[in-house]
């Protein structure tokens, strides 16, 4: 499934030929104007290493990794997957994606102190009833 095939609110961020890759949620938005430019929702497609491993412990694999994060430090665990190829993980990533834009990905979970006003804007931003 091609990159051209974004789910609403969703766009290219960042794209290494045959590599990383990162996709963001209404970038337009998260502008630090009318929601903070730090918490713009992302998720990258990265191969060769768990996003749970620690930088320097990391081991490379040959599988590609998809993570979605609220912010750099706040992750939605149960979107993580992993995957044999690019392609693949591409379309893991695109029905991650899809489901966010849905309302369907429960992130409230990922925050350990909740972050209530933030996540209610998040919570109408994508038209879901907080």
């Amino acid at each position: 499934m091609p990159l051209e095939s974004l789910p609403d609110g969703w766009e290219v961020w960042n794209e290494e030929p045959r590599g990383r890759v990162i996709l963001a949620y209404q970038p337009d938005v998260f502008n630090g104007r009318e929601y903070d430019s730090a918490c713009l929702p992302t998720i990258t497609i990265a191969p060769g290493a768990s996003p749970d491993q620690h930088p320097e412990q990391r081991k490379q694999s040959a599988k590609w990794y998809v993570a979605l994060y609220l912010e750099p430090a706040v992750r939605v665990r149960s979107c993580d997957s992993a995957h044999e190829s690019r392609d693949a993980a591409v379309e893991g990533a695109l029905g991650v994606a899809g489901r966010f834009s849905e309302g369907m990905v429960d992130y409230r979970g990922a925050y350990m102190e909740p972050r209530e006003d933030y996540l209610d804007a998040l919570d109408r931003l994508i038209r879901r009833e907080g």
